[in-house]
């Protein structure tokens, strides 16, 4: 897990732990004035509040919901934020070569064909895979920015990105009312700005997460956010017999070389979004992506406990 090294000077870090969106977060505040920080961390739990709702497919007339009941029929005019929210999860879905997709299919869309041709049925079912769970066949529209699910049986969802945009709102709101320094733990994801009171940079200490008390690198994250992601037990319900890793959404065969990717970039929704995709794309792949990317770094664990950071990036061992 990822911990914010905090230390104290003249000035006080203020924070408040509570649970959003489904997760713990957990927002500090370099101030002078209780009340005043208090005040600031209520602005941003209200932000955290109104992106939860805006991208939730909980209730029946949220907009994404409104977009996946159209799937096939019609486009969906949507709101420039929802828009633009969209537009970046797709250009996210292509710089990964489809690894990172926002799409997926209805629950009751995909069967096996129960024909005696029991490759014929798999095979028709994977073709349905392909229309259903695949980032081009979303159709945005600049003009009359509306949102179109080619197919039937379409749905998108935009959990991996919800948290960490949610943390750059929140951020922004902050900064807006004048805190010039301080931390948004998003469920163990990382934001920050500013200096510590001391006026050193923000520092994390991320360790094996099999070994939890022994932290392997420390890193200078001040004005950036930082997300991991690790491999966990996961089942598969073909055969219901336990699978370690992330399943690989190319092959479906579970992906053990990686055992957890931390992305550091500037903004908390993209560091978001690319942490997952890198275990499934593996050590070599991954490294190779992010070291093409500016303003974008990583530090990977294999299943060895091996460290793998890419390029520019001094890891405290």
């Amino acid at each position: 897990m990822l911990a914010v090294k905090k230390l104290t000077g003249a000035s006080t870090i203020f924070t408040r732990e509570m649970r959003l969106m489904g997760n713990r977060f957990e927002i500090s505040l370099v101030a002078n004035d209780p009340a005043w920080a208090y005040e600031r961390i209520d602005s941003a739990i209200s932000e955290i509040n109104r992106v939860d709702k805006l991208l939730s497919t909980f209730t029946e007339d949220s907009i994404i919901n409104d977009i996946n009941r159209n799937a096939g029929v019609k486009p969906v005019r949507v709101g420039a934020e929802i828009f633009r929210i969209i537009e970046r999860a797709l250009e996210i879905s292509s710089l990964t070569e489809g690894t990172f997709d926002i799409t997926y299919a209805a629950a009751t869309t995909i069967s096996i064909d129960k024909s005696p041709d029991a490759n014929a049925g798999t095979a028709t079912a994977l073709k349905k895979k392909v229309n259903l769970t695949n980032y081009t066949n979303v159709v945005l529209d600049f003009a009359t920015q509306t949102v179109f699910l080619k197919n039937r049986g379409m749905r998108i969802g935009l959990g991996a990105v919800s948290r960490g945009y949610a943390a750059d709102r929140a951020k922004y709101i902050l900064q807006l009312e004048g805190v010039s320094s301080g931390v948004i733990n998003a469920g163990g994801d990382l934001l920050t700005w500013g200096l510590q009171p001391d006026n050193t940079p923000w520092t994390i200490a991320a360790a094996d997460p099999s070994q939890a008390a022994q932290p392997h690198a420390g890193v200078n994250i001040s004005n950036m956010a930082v997300a991991t992601s690790y491999n966990t037990d996961k089942y598969t319900n073909l055969t219901n017999s336990k699978v370690i890793g992330d399943i690989n959404p190319a092959d479906g065969f579970p992906v053990s070389k990686i055992k957890s990717v931390s992305i550091i970039t500037p903004g908390a929704e993209l560091a978001d979004a690319m942490a997952t995709p890198v275990i499934a794309m593996g050590v070599n792949a991954g490294l190779y992506l992010i070291n093409k990317l500016n303003q974008m770094a990583c530090i990977i664990i294999d299943d060895h406990a091996r460290v793998y950071t890419s390029k520019h990036i001094s890891v405290a061992m």
